[in-house]
């Protein structure tokens, strides 16, 4: 009797905790991005090869929502990217495009019982395409030596597909099963050595229709849906000399309530920020090496990590050199 009851009480808890679910790989949601010098543009036909390894450590908070204790997240994440710049419709544009691969550990106490997840696979790819709006125009490289940056304002789209690991039956994915889409402004001002750039978007979320599903717990299918995200994004930045620069970063992002076959669960609102800093160093003509560390500042509802990375990118313009 008493086992059928614990039973019972841990499909409760695991349901509830479904509501929580898309937070515990929180480092790696979107919402939390922290870009520096984004809207920046560079010659038409630039390109840039970037291999960035981050490590994340931290603590999973769920303020209330769900009866687990002592929830704690590590991991390492593997990210390729690349990125083309173009002419569009006279303006400075660029498309990128990103592949992560992560390895983590997860841990915590459900129902008194100690519980541990291991995961390794793809996370969802990302795409963006940023387009200036003012002050930056299309410029091939002679041009762009002679420009002087002033104000720049730009305007992104930048989308995740569903191309990475998920089973229905696991609680725990690095994909989420759904499509990702934000809509973003940003403002770049440069005085003299000094750049400030500030970010505004807004992330939408599909719907994913089969969460946490067939399985002993939950055997039948559940949909999941999420409330989109406002994100702000702010950076102050120094030149030393061209290509060798430090900045300070920080975020904030509001929203993201989930909802379980109907049902809401408002404890799931997320009110988090994250702060940290970047620092870029010139290797070669072509080469550079980008370190940067954050962590959360305030965090509500979600993930609360300690996050360093180590990034090489290859640049240059035309083909290959």
């Amino acid at each position: 009797m008493k086992s059928s009851q614990e039973h019972r009480r841990l499909i409760k808890v695991l349901k509830r905790l479904a509501f929580g679910a898309l937070v515990s790989i929180g480092p790696f949601a979107s919402a939390q991005d922290l870009a520096p010098r984004a809207y920046l543009i560079t010659p038409v036909h630039s390109n840039s090869v970037n291999l960035t390894y981050a490590f994340l450590d931290g603590e999973l908070l769920f303020d209330g929502t769900v009866p687990i204790t002592g929830a704690t997240a590590r991991a390492s994440v593997s990210i390729a990217s690349l990125t083309h710049s173009m002419r569009f419709m006279g303006r400075s544009a660029n498309v990128s495009v990103s592949m992560p691969y992560g390895v983590g550990n997860f841990r915590g106490t459900v129902v008194g019982a100690e519980t541990n997840a291991y995961r390794s696979g793809l996370f969802d790819s990302a795409y963006r395409f940023s387009v200036n709006l003012i002050g930056g125009p299309a410029m091939d490289l002679s041009d762009f030596r002679k420009w002087k940056q002033g104000t720049l304002v730009g305007f992104s789209f930048r989308m995740v597909a569903p191309t990475g690991q998920y089973d229905p039956i696991k609680l725990i994915n690095y994909g989420a099963n759904r499509w990702g889409f934000k809509p973003e402004l940003g403002v770049s001002r440069r005085w003299g050595h000094w750049i400030l750039d500030s970010y505004a978007g807004v992330w939408f979320y599909t719907t994913n229709h089969k969460f946490f599903s067939k399985n002993q717990f939950s055997p039948g299918i559940n949909v999941q849906t999420q409330s989109p995200i406002f994100a702000f994004e702010g950076h102050l930045s120094y030149d030393v000399k061209p290509r060798l620069w430090a900045s300070l970063d920080g975020n904030f992002w509001y929203g993201g309530r989930t909802t379980l076959n109907g049902v809401e669960n408002h404890g799931t609102l997320q009110k988090n920020s994250r702060i940290g800093g970047t620092l870029s160093l010139p290797m070669s003509g072509h080469q550079a090496l980008k370190v940067s560390y954050n962590r959360g500042a305030y965090v509500r509802f979600g993930g609360s990590y300690d996050n360093v990375s180590v990034g090489w990118q290859y640049s240059w313009v035309g083909r290959p050199n």
